[in-house]
């Protein structure tokens, strides 16, 4: 949980200079609602991440694109699955607007429910129209500092950050009534920066697989 400024000020007073020096990154490097990332960081590139598709893809491919959106999800999670249809929707609307946005969905969760081979069903069944792709050492999830599914993060030309958190403010679709995603990728096509950068993501948190203790 990030520090706030009047407790941030107090720890500051009574740190010695290495701690001080600790809570000032802590303070300017981590996001409101993500304990890794803030707005304008630019983000690792992937490589060699296979998709549902059986091809691999990388960062390369993105080169073109105006604005990148990436969705961290899964198979299983009730609220990833009641975005699949939303995520899909506004892939097939930028695909139809230009292709100058990429709508890119990774799935970093390490249990059998979330394997390629599930993945692969999933997308066919659904008739996905965007790369869904297995992250299987989480370390792009982890790069994003991303924990949830659904978390989708919003990039600029130069791939840096310029919204974070939620897709909408719906966990389940209806309802909507700020679409941020949809926002922060017309703010960037505009060449601005949106009026919401952060929101808290509401979903599962990203698993990791399950390792047996010897005894």
């Amino acid at each position: 949980m990030l520090l706030q400024p009047a407790v941030f000020r107090l720890a500051l007073a009574c740190r010695p200079l290495a701690s001080v020096l600790f809570l000032t990154l802590a303070w300017a490097e981590a996001g409101t609602f993500n304990p890794d990332r803030t707005i304008g960081d630019v983000v690792p590139a992937w490589h060699g991440l296979v998709g549902t598709d059986g091809r691999e893809h990388g960062w390369e491919e993105l080169a073109h694109h105006a604005a990148v959106v990436v969705i961290f999800t899964c198979n299983g999670c009730p609220y990833a699955v009641d975005h699949e249809d939303r995520i899909d929707n506004l892939a097939t609307h930028y695909a139809a607007t230009g292709g100058r946005v990429a709508v890119v969905a990774i799935n970093a969760n390490q249990i059998e429910e979330d394997s390629l081979e599930a993945m692969e069903t999933r997308a066919r069944e659904k008739n996905f129209h965007f790369p869904y792709l297995r992250d299987p050492s989480q370390e792009v999830a982890t790069s994003f500092g991303a924990a949830r599914t659904p978390e989708c993060f919003v990039l600029d030309a130069e791939r840096k950050i310029v919204y974070m958190g939620a897709f909408d403010d719906s966990p389940d679709g209806s309802g909507v009534g700020k679409r941020y995603v949809e926002e922060a990728v017309a703010a960037v096509l505009a060449g601005k920066l949106p009026e919401t950068t952060e929101t808290a993501p509401v979903g599962c948190l990203i698993r990791s697989a399950r390792r047996r203790v010897k005894r």
